[in-house]
Parts: structure tokens; sequence; C-alpha cells
């Protein structure tokens, strides 16, 4: 079997795999978080949310604090929307690789923690928005955010795909995981913010350069992704 026989469906997470947001994002939170009075470092950040939504840290938030932070979530949000605006790009090397998948016939489409807005504004800004109008899926159409498989099972049955028949590209190891339980075949990208060895896994190819990512998929004289293999 080739390696473009083996997938019908490629998913492609937004924040951290098409846009460099992540970065961004995490930055914005160290502030947020020493202003609410629960100052926690970039790697903790990290750990805890990066992948989910904005609802489910909100609410850990809340939790910890004791109180509502909707106010300072409020007057923060601007923060954010300026940042991106003046700073986002896209992912090195994206670009290429999803146009080399796209070229191959697979189908693709983007599932991500963001709400549709959100989503649909980062992949405008970056230029990637054509590249996926129509298939765009957030964790708004479904009951349980990352790490739980709903988002990418809804967008593999909206498409018509059977999980096994789909690869999932991820940054983060709580979209890793809900990959894996989702009986789906991931390609983790270690390039980001979140460490190599916290992305490792079954069902998992990890990688540390998105220029890979297409041979990876494609390329039948490549090592079968079906296998572990961790990043150099």
């Amino acid at each position: 079997m080739t390696a473009a026989g083996r997938f019908d469906l490629v998913i492609f997470d937004c924040d951290g795999v098409l846009v460099d947001s992540e970065r961004l994002s995490v930055r914005l939170d160290v502030q947020l978080l020493a202003q609410l009075g629960w100052p926690l470092s970039e790697s903790e950040i990290i750990e805890r949310w990066v992948g989910r939504t904005e609802a489910a840290m909100r609410a850990e938030i809340e939790a910890h604090l004791g109180r509502d932070i909707g106010p300072e979530w409020a007057a923060f949000a601007d923060r954010y929307t300026a940042a991106f605006d003046a700073e986002l790009l896209p992912v090195e090397g994206v670009v290429d690789a999803v146009d080399v998948i796209q070229a191959s016939g697979l189908a693709t489409c983007v599932a991500s923690s963001g709400d549709h807005a959100k989503i649909r504004r980062n992949l405008a800004t970056t230029g990637l928005l054509a590249r996926f109008d129509g298939r765009i899926f957030s964790a708004d159409d479904v009951e349980h955010g990352k790490p739980a498989p709903d988002l990418f099972l809804h967008a593999a049955a909206s498409i018509g795909v059977a999980p096994v028949r789909c690869a999932v590209v991820e940054d983060s190891r709580h979209g890793v995981a809900a990959a894996r339980a989702g009986g789906m075949w991931v390609f983790a990208y270690a390039g980001g913010v979140t460490p190599a060895a916290a992305l490792d896994g079954p069902m998992t190819v990890v990688f540390d350069d998105m220029r890979d990512l297409a041979r990876l998929v494609l390329d039948p004289a490549e090592e079968d992704p079906m296998r572990r293999r961790s990043a150099t």
C-alpha cells in the first residue's frame, strides 16, 4: 500500500499548526494570569491549556481563584486581537505543505478549539482561509472539547471518512490525546511551544519541521506512520 493510500482525510489543527499563534497567546496569558492574581510560567500554561478551549481555561482559572473573572477576561480580549492582527504569521513551511497535500487529492479540513470567528479571522490574516473555507470545524460544534475526541470525530463524520482513514496534524498534548482517543493517526508538530516528549506515543509521528509534513504523509518511501517515530 502506498503512503498516500493510508489516508483519505488530513485534519489540521489551527493554532500552532497552521498559524503561529501559540507563542503570542502564551505570552499574553502570562500577563493576564499575573493581573488576575495567579502567576504561572509559560511552561505551566502550555502544560495546562494549550490545545484546549478558552471556556475550559476560564473555568479552571475561576475555580482556582474562587471568583468570576468576566470583566477582566473581556477587557484583555482586545490585547489578543491586536497582537494577532499585528504579528500573526503562518507556521513556517505549512503553506507549501498544505498545497502539496491538497494537490495529491487527499481531503483536508481544519478542526480547532477556537470559535468559528477566531478560526476564520486567523486563517484570513495569514492567507490560509481560501484553502479550507467550507471545511472548518470548531469545538463549539461539539459537547466536549479536546482532549475528548468529539471534535475530530465530528470533522471526519461531516466529510464522510472513517476515523482510521484520518491523519491529524496537531501541536499540543491535549490535541494529540484527542486524535488518539478517536482512533486517528497523529502527525505531532514539535516545532512550536510543546516539547516533543509531551507529544510522543502510540499512533504518532513526531516531527519538528513543517516542511517535512507532506513527505511524511504522502511519500511511500517514508517509514510507515502506523509505527511510532520520535523527532530527532
